[in-house]
């Protein structure tokens, strides 16, 4: 645990991605899928934007397609966060299992409810997306994944120049620290 901690495992996803371009393959998962109480997941929007850039860094970036398979990602701006630090494409696992419970309680009634309810929630945020490019005047999700044009509000500077390379940032804020302990508590 702590900041130490959480760097590590960084470190160690963004050393398995190298490897795994060595190693030949063209899209890397990252996934939280497997937490427990004994494993707090890494925020997805950190460990992809530090997979990315590490990449980047590496000269391999070019070589591999991201997937972030996660359950912290739930909101339109997630998804947009996620794709604007290199996600090719988001499973929002949690959500989508969220959808499922709820129809089992029958808390979203109807026939094909399950199916219904998931194809929704795709075209929402799909719809959510196509909103916040055009506000950007972007037209494509290629022009957009990988663009990071946010600026960051909270964060420190050695997390951002680490983690989120080259966003600006003009307030201060927490670290790898607090980073790790909100993890934890989650």
């Amino acid at each position: 645990g702590g900041p130490d901690g959480i760097k590590k495992a960084l470190d160690d996803i963004c050393a398995q991605a190298s490897k795994a371009i060595k190693d030949g393959y063209s899209i890397l998962v990252l996934s939280d899928r497997d937490v427990n109480t004994e494993m707090a997941p890494i925020p997805s929007l950190l460990a992809t934007s530090a997979v990315h850039h590490h990449l980047v860094r590496e000269g391999t970036r070019g070589k591999v397609g991201i997937v972030v398979e996660s359950g912290d990602c739930r909101e339109v701006h997630h998804f947009a966060l996620l794709i604007g630090y290199g996600a090719g494409a988001v499973n929002p696992y949690m959500a989508f299992e969220t959808l499922t419970d709820l129809c089992a309680q029958q808390i979203l009634p109807g026939e094909n409810a399950e199916k219904t309810a998931h194809k929704n929630y795709i075209k929402a945020v799909g719809k959510g997306l196509l909103k916040i490019f055009s506000k950007m005047g972007i037209s494509t999700l290629q022009s957009y994944q990988g663009a990071q044009i946010f600026e960051a509000v909270g964060l420190n500077k050695e997390l951002i120049d680490r983690y989120f390379t080259g966003t600006p940032s003009r307030i201060g804020g927490i670290g790898a620290d607090v980073v790790a302990q909100e993890a934890l508590l989650r």
